[in-house]
């Protein structure tokens, strides 16, 4: 682990699904654990299938409905996010797209991590495409990601993937580049608020 502060950070899990039959529990679950086992994170899960987010779109910052309240609230609080997303046809879910949309402040001068699943891309696209949406909300996504290849397969009953340690290591190595950007650009907003 990193050298972790005395408070620990606070990392949202964000999960980028919501169909019905969708596999993102698993996955989620399984990194939710290995970000917990980490240390000098505070974690905190967003299931976008649980947010009730509007259908209609507004802009960053204009909605009064409490669900979007509750999110802003939510991503605001944190100093790093980890999305978990799957592949759709070789991008990420609307509802992932749709979320990161009704904020623009909240994501900015933040760190990111992806945990991405899907058939022989492992999500990989998914994840490159929302390297670039970050990019343009002045967030700093982290080079290491995890990621699952036809992941219905490596996971088993009890939610462990196959190679375990091996999954652990990408995990923490990712956690890691994130824990060392969550905690500079936080010291970075404290001393110097980001403005752009």
């Amino acid at each position: 682990m990193t050298d972790a502060p005395a408070t620990p950070l606070r990392l949202a899990v964000i999960v980028g699904s919501n169909r019905e039959g969708r596999f993102a529990p698993v996955v989620a679950d399984w990194f939710t654990a290995r970000a917990q086992e980490h240390g000098g994170w505070q974690v905190d899960v967003v299931d976008l299938a649980d947010t009730a987010l509007p259908a209609g779109t507004v802009w960053p910052g204009v909605s009064d409905q409490e669900s979007v309240a509750r999110f802003a609230g939510l991503v605001d609080a944190a100093d790093a996010y980890v999305v978990v997303t799957p592949e759709y046809n070789h991008s990420f879910p609307a509802v992932l797209k749709h979320a990161i949309d009704l904020l623009r402040d909240e994501w900015r001068a933040k760190a990111v991590g992806f945990v991405s699943y899907g058939g022989m891309g492992g999500g990989l696209r998914a994840v490159e495409q929302l390297r670039l949406v970050f990019a343009e909300l002045h967030a700093v996504t982290v080079r290491d990601s995890v990621s699952f290849h036809n992941a219905w397969e490596r996971f088993d009953e009890n939610g462990e993937p196959a190679d375990a340690a091996g999954c652990a290591g990408a995990a923490k190595s990712m956690l890691d580049q994130l824990h060392w950007w969550a905690r500079t650009l936080s010291e970075a907003r404290r001393s110097r608020p980001y403005t752009v």
